[in-house]
């Protein structure tokens, strides 16, 4: 029926979550602060341009098409899944996209600034589900436990990137603090 449904849904949104976290874990988001590139500026800020880099695998100045979601997430943007392929449908997962192609592209994402908001509820609402007191919290524990065994896991050493921090005296994680952290960090 509509609960299971609702719970995959759900896990949907707990998948973009991790997607969002992993990537930005790996370019070392939580450990620096980060300023996302300025309008106009993309070909002209270094940091665009190296994150482009890293992606475009063969050298020829390309990304590929299913890499989009992962390159945009590293830029600092925060696209569904659904947002990257409304974005992307005419082309093939493994075409290979030019800069000139990937800007509009960006810039799509990170002008729909509306969207990251409904998203940080989406999250919080999806992460509500599994908050059996209603508190707003969740101990670091099964905090944990949700990230590394539900969807796309996420490893131990990157919960504990993203958790650093977050955690009170209590041993407890405020997971709407935490969502906004991610999806603005």
């Amino acid at each position: 029926g509509s609960v299971s449904t609702q719970k995959e849904h759900v896990l949907e949104g707990f998948n973009d979550l991790i997607r969002i976290c992993t990537i930005k874990i790996s370019f070392g988001y939580f450990a620096k602060p980060h300023s996302s590139p300025a309008m106009g500026s993309c070909h002209q800020d270094e940091e665009f341009m190296e994150t482009y880099q890293l992606f475009d695998t063969k050298g020829d100045g390309k990304v590929q098409v299913n890499q989009v979601g992962d390159l945009l997430r590293a830029l600092g943007q925060n696209p569904t899944e659904g947002d990257i392929q409304k974005l992307t449908q005419q082309h093939k997962p493994e075409d290979r996209i030019t800069l000139e192609t990937f800007i509009p592209i960006y810039y799509a994402i990170s002008n729909n600034k509306t969207r990251s908001h409904t998203t940080a509820d989406d999250f919080i609402e999806g992460l509500r589900q599994f908050d059996v007191e209603g508190n707003g919290y969740f101990s670091s524990v099964e905090l944990r436990h949700l990230l590394t065994s539900l969807g796309e896991k996420m490893t131990d050493e990157e919960v504990e990137q993203l958790l650093v921090g977050q955690e009170d005296a209590q041993g407890n994680i405020h997971y709407e603090e935490l969502v906004r952290v991610v999806l603005n960090g």
